[in-house]
């Protein structure tokens, strides 16, 4: 029993840590107090942790507050942490603290530790790794770190990857015209451009609210310590500290206007959020739409045949359904999902310290990644590869009786609304039944009921 485990001691007294543990006391008193949901913080998260407290160091250094040889042994712990090692050794839930603290003191154990064996002498958590800093402070600033390193690095390339699939896309097929629905019904037509240009100004619009909204969320609270007011930090850290995070990420960081934003509230994180959840909005939009368009093959629309990825069902042989457009309209919920408890979490900034800080880095980070990697498969499965269905499409046209619409300025509504009831019911084209109901002739009806024609607008002129 004793060779499993060691003792180690904090404030509150001994508590027994597993002896191959690179945390100390307060990671396990964390780990034996909160086995809620047994999902710990995200990896991003914990990087970003690494991060600042390696920026941290190097600050510390060049302010001459910490020696030397204690900043580079901290600083080389960091950095194996940011290369990916000793992730298994922050076992802290999600559903801790409020401040997130539990998280904060594992990460300056785990730095602690791994510097003490590199300078074989001891490194305090609290004295070294967290010198300058308070965890009211370095979770709030983790969340912001890591939003934005997980929207620079994957979320915004994503969006960028999508556009241009998107516009090759239009290229190769944006001409084709289709009958156009609202209310699901028969509507007057589009061209395949046209449609697909919607979606990609939804996805670029969703994409430029979101680059806006990171302006607030780089500008970081790291200095005010425990209550905003920056006590035990020196006066000229918080800018020397975003200098070096700024070098070591390759994200340009900025020091807050107002510390007390940063640690009392989650404001930045919850509007990033809301730019999310437009994000996912246009996502299920454009998800179910490839999945109206592709459905049948015979008693659907049939106007597209999504790549057949996988069989589609047990029973039936020979179906293949719309995979990945599902598994984005999935995605897509759950970060409507995770906008609603960021914006309850984001609700409880009581006086100088918001206490839902944990669930908030969760949801926030969780949303960007999978909005990210959907992006990417509904590109590269869905839109890049599917097929257009021209017969069926043709088919759809010839007899959509709301292409009489355009005959409207001629001959008025009441007449275009009869002839079109009467092609609907007689199951015949459009243009056969305006022949024999009005005194057009059928170059005239040809020009004026030409799908192609319609799609540009403006008003019939014989």
């Amino acid at each position: 029993m004793t060779s499993r485990f060691r003792k180690e001691i904090d404030s509150m007294g001994e508590v027994k840590v597993p002896t191959k543990a690179l945390y100390g006391a307060q990671t396990q008193r964390a780990v034996d107090n909160f086995p809620v949901s047994g999902t710990p913080m995200p990896h991003l998260f914990i990087l970003a942790l690494a991060f600042i407290k390696q920026a941290a160091a190097r600050s510390n250094l060049e302010l001459e507050l910490l020696d030397f040889d204690k900043a580079h042994a901290i600083i080389d712990g960091c950095q194996e942490i940011i290369d990916g090692q000793h992730l298994e050794h922050f076992p802290v839930d999600i559903f801790q603290t409020g401040s997130g603290t539990s998280s904060n003191m594992n990460a300056n154990e785990v730095i602690a530790t791994l510097a003490t064996q590199k300078l074989n002498k001891p490194v305090s958590a609290n004295d070294d790794v967290n010198m300058g800093q308070s965890s009211n402070d370095v979770i709030p600033t983790a969340i912001q770190v890591s939003a934005a390193l997980a929207c620079h690095k994957q979320l915004l390339p994503a969006f960028e990857h999508i556009i241009e699939t998107l516009e090759q896309k239009i290229h190769a097929v944006g001409h084709i015209t289709k009958t156009g629905r609202t209310h699901l019904m028969d509507a007057m037509p589009v061209t395949l451009g046209q449609e697909m240009e919607g979606w990609q100004t939804q996805l670029s619009k969703a994409c430029q609210g979101i680059v806006m909204v990171l302006d607030n969320v780089v500008a970081l609270g790291q200095g005010g310590t425990a209550v905003g007011t920056g006590i035990n930090s020196a006066p000229a850290f918080p800018a020397i500290f975003v200098n070096n995070l700024s070098v070591s990420t390759e994200v340009d960081f900025s020091v807050s206007d107002n510390f007390f934003y940063n640690i009392s509230s989650q404001d930045a994180i919850v509007s990033l959020s809301g730019q999310l959840k437009t994000a996912a909005v246009a996502l299920m939009k454009i998800s179910n739409d490839l999945r109206w368009m592709n459905s049948g093959p015979l008693a659907g629309l049939s106007e597209i045949e999504l790549e057949s990825l996988q069989p589609g069902s047990s029973i039936m042989p020979g179906k293949v359904n719309p995979v990945i457009p599902e598994s984005s309209a999935m995605v897509a919920a759950q970060v409507i999902g995770n906008d609603t408890t960021i914006s309850i979490a984001g609700q409880s900034g009581n006086f100088q310290l918001n206490v839902m800080l944990p669930v908030i880095a969760y949801n926030i980070l969780q949303s960007i990644e999978l909005l990210a990697r959907s992006l990417e498969l509904l590109a590269d499965k869905a839109i890049n590869s599917f097929q257009v269905n021209q017969e069926s499409l043709n088919n759809t046209l010839a007899r959509n009786p709301i292409l009489v619409t355009a005959l409207n300025p001629i001959i008025g509504y009441l007449k275009a609304a009869e002839i079109a009831k009467k092609a609907y019911k007689e199951k015949r084209d459009i243009i056969d039944v305006a022949e024999e109901e009005t005194d057009l002739s059928r170059a005239e009806l040809e020009k004026l009921l030409d799908p192609r024609h319609l799609t540009q607008g403006g008003v019939a002129d014989k």
